[in-house]
């Protein structure tokens, strides 16, 4: 029996941001996502946002001192660790690599060929947020 729902994607990331507006700017442009959904905030903020990649999809909305907000740590507020990763495949590793870094992305984990197949590397986003971006397609 599968409890997941028959979907496009059935695990989508979140991730909150205290410049979404920002953030949403830096994950179209420099990683390649696609803006599918904004819902602008009372304050400003964005209160709910969805941006595609491929078939993937993240969503986000600004960090804020909510009952949800208070479960997640900003990367800054505990020394830039993170508890778990977003994961990019791409069909080019190398020209990712490229743009990535063209666009100013601190890169973490430069790009390198990986035991298990395909190419990958790793960069922050302007919070802290890790990503990783790699061309192994553990599907195929």
């Amino acid at each position: 029996m599968s409890l997941a729902a028959t979907t496009r994607t059935t695990i989508i990331p979140t991730l909150r941001y205290r410049d979404a507006p920002a953030a949403i700017d830096w994950l179209c442009s420099t990683l390649g996502f696609e803006q599918r959904l904004v819902v602008p905030g009372d304050d400003g903020g964005i209160a709910h946002a969805q941006l595609s990649f491929g078939n993937g999809m993240v969503m986000l909305s600004s960090a804020g001192d909510d009952e949800w907000g208070r479960r997640m740590a900003q990367p800054d507020e505990v020394s830039g660790r993170q508890t778990q990763c977003s994961c990019l495949i791409v069909g080019d590793c190398d020209a990712h690599y490229a743009h990535a870094v063209a666009a100013g992305a601190e890169i973490v984990d430069p790009l390198t060929a990986q035991d298990y197949g395909g190419k990958g590397y790793a960069c922050r986003d302007p919070e802290g947020h890790i990503w990783w971006i790699g061309s192994y397609d553990p599907w195929a």
